[in-house]
């Protein structure tokens, strides 16, 4: 058994179990188990790709398309979506844990996956893109390419099984019929019902009666063949010919009304067309018996089930456990996880969330978790909110992983997930003994996704906290913005830096002779973001008004400078013109008349951004 004493993640020697296709069988038994007895999940990815790189050379060279501190939460969800159909995952790793005093008992798992098409089904074999910072981390850590490909373990979402099921039904027995629309029963489904009721009764007295009796075999085989008894294995049983759907929903119907338990219904499909068939009866010789018999049938299921749906078993195991799910991003993994598990995903950030609140009753987000903390929201990443509470408060936790894996000890993939539940379990634990009397139970934060990313470092990455300072005097970076003071702006020509254009703009301007910043957003558009309200007004006002300007105002608005208001930059996320440089996307924005495009500055419609110079991008960073 490991045990880690306040460590961070780089540090955490535990082992983490490392599952492949070889050995996901044995392992989706073994996690069942652990989900059902532990407190809280964590999980946390490993993608080929994400909104939230925050290398220059991602987002196909076009910078602008990952989070941003000007996103509002509407546009950063329509990012992450684009991301998630985007990109592929190539690990998950979910670890249950549970607190108990002042120890986390985890049990890691480090699932590696593949979207292999292994039942020729056409599903989910599809392209995906790749952003080389990702994939050249995963190289340093030791990941094996050729065994992901050959040895991952693929998946189907919900909607893809569903499509599944339809082009290739099963003909497996099932104890569980699928659903149907059921409508009122009629006077024909009442007697239906009676015939069937008699038969089995019938039956199941005849074959009791026949067991007592000292009858030939001849007589015996007379009374099978007039009774149209059968076996199941070597339990006595009876098929009912069905014609479709609802006749077969009757059938249980009457099984589960007839007094005798012993007797249980099997669904039983066409062979080849999947379709209903018949219903067999099937008679147990004990309570033992119908219980050997059940999981007998279930372990057929459940065989069918795993190969059909892969890893989104382990999915579907965390949503109907109705544990809390715990996350370092969730607005990056859960759109992750609702493309590639659950299915396309939705239009707008509401949908989504109603969509996911369907798979997850409740899901924290350490990174809201973190800002909601007073000064914890400064931490950059895990590793560096662990160290702050060590420092800070007197938490004193030990992260115990009571199982060992031989195949996972040099392996460090996938411990990102055990920082994820010791650092939550210690800010579970801080939010209970606050000194400030701050109690707020932990469901309290739940479902609440923080737009921003926070790094999260795999064992081994540098660990910089490096603070980029442009030297310039700054809106404060804590300042929550509306988005009706702020402008977006091109056309601007030779400034290649925030400073620069900055000084260029300074004072040429009655609005830029107050307080306001300037930070540059990809190589050809930048962004003014305003202390005075009505500054952004007035300036595009006066943009779109040459005649009047003079000076060097007007000499920048001549030579090409244009502005648009932040309602224009939501249509660009919306109508998904992610292809272009961000002002060319924004001119096609303005100019599209297929919605309206007046781009109004009303304040019922404002909403409002976190301004966090850190993340901004500098043309001398591209």
């Amino acid at each position: 058994m490991a045990t880690i004493t306040g460590r961070t993640s780089r540090s955490i020697g535990a082992t983490v179990r490392q599952v492949t296709k070889s050995n996901f069988p044995a392992a989706i038994h073994q996690i069942k188990t652990d989900i059902e007895a532990a407190d809280f999940v964590a999980v946390s990815t490993r993608k080929t790709g994400d909104s939230s790189a925050s290398s220059a050379s991602s987002s196909h060279h076009r910078p602008w398309r990952r989070i941003l501190p000007i996103d509002t939460p509407e546009t950063a969800y329509l990012k992450s979506k684009l991301a998630a159909g985007s990109f592929e995952l190539l690990q998950f790793a979910v670890c249950p844990f549970s607190i108990r005093g002042s120890k986390v008992i985890a049990l890691p798992y480090n699932f590696h996956l593949f979207p292999r098409d292994e039942l020729s089904l056409g599903m989910p074999s599809y392209r995906f893109s790749c952003q080389t910072p990702f994939l050249s981390s995963m190289a340093r850590e030791g990941f094996d390419f050729n065994a992901c490909v050959y040895d991952g373990i693929s998946y189907l979402s919900r909607v893809q099984e569903s499509k599944a099921r339809e082009r290739n039904p099963s003909s497996s027995p099932s104890l569980h019929p699928f659903s149907s629309s059921q409508t009122a029963s009629s006077v024909a489904d009442s007697i239906f019902k009676e015939r069937i009721k008699w038969r089995i009764n019938h039956w199941r007295n005849a074959f009791k009666a026949s067991t007592q009796e000292k009858d030939g075999s001849l007589a015996q085989t007379l009374r099978k063949l007039i009774l149209g008894g059968e076996v199941y294995g070597s339990r006595p049983g009876m098929s009912i010919d069905i014609c479709n759907e609802k006749q077969m929903h009757l059938v249980f119907e009457v099984v589960n009304q007839i007094s005798d338990d012993l007797v249980v219904p099997i669904y039983i499909p066409h062979k080849f067309e999947g379709q209903p068939e018949a219903v067999r009866v099937v008679l147990a010789g004990s309570e033992d018996d119908k219980k050997e018999l059940l999981a007998e049938i279930q372990d057929l299921e459940d065989e069918q089930n795993l190969k059909l749906r892969g890893f989104r078993q382990v999915i579907d195991l965390i949503s109907s456990s109705h544990k809390t799910v715990v996350s370092h991003n969730c607005l990056h993994d859960f759109t992750f996880i609702h493309e590639k598990f659950l299915g396309p995903l939705p239009a707008t950030l509401p949908e989504f969330m109603c969509s996911l609140r369907l798979l997850f009753d409740n899901v924290i987000d350490l990174n809201h978790l973190l800002k909601e903390i007073g000064p914890l929201g400064k931490g950059k990443n895990i590793p560096g909110a662990l160290s702050y509470l060590r420092r800070q408060f007197f938490l004193p936790m030990e992260l115990q992983v009571p199982r060992h894996d031989p195949q996972g000890s040099s392996s460090s993939h996938g411990k990102n997930v055990l920082s994820i539940a010791f650092l939550f379990s210690k800010l579970n634990r801080l939010l209970k003994t606050a000194p400030s009397g701050r109690t707020e139970p932990i469901e309290d934060f739940a479902n609440i996704f923080h737009t921003a990313s926070m790094t999260l470092l795999e064992p081994g990455d540098d660990d910089n906290d490096d603070d980029a300072d442009a030297g310039l005097p700054m809106i404060d970076t804590a300042k929550r913005v509306g988005t009706d003071d702020i402008l977006f702006l091109w056309g601007f020509r030779g400034a290649t830096s925030a400073a620069e254009l900055k000084a260029r703009l300074f004072r040429i301007h009655p609005v830029f002779s107050k307080e306001f910043d300037v930070r540059i957003v990809d190589k050809t558009c930048a962004i003014a973001v305003f202390r005075n309200s009505g500054s952004a007004e007035a300036l595009l006002k006066d943009i779109t008004s040459v005649e009047n300007l003079s000076g060097a105002f007007r000499e920048m608005v001549v030579e090409g400078l244009r502005a648009a208001r932040y309602d224009a930059y939501e249509k660009v996320c919306k109508i998904g013109l992610w292809e272009g440089d961000l002002a060319d996307s924004l001119e096609v924005a303005m100019a599209d008349s297929t919605e309206d495009s007046s781009y109004s500055l009303s304040g019922a419609n404002t909403n409002e951004i976190h301004w966090n110079r850190e993340m901004m991008i500098d043309l001398n960073e591209l």
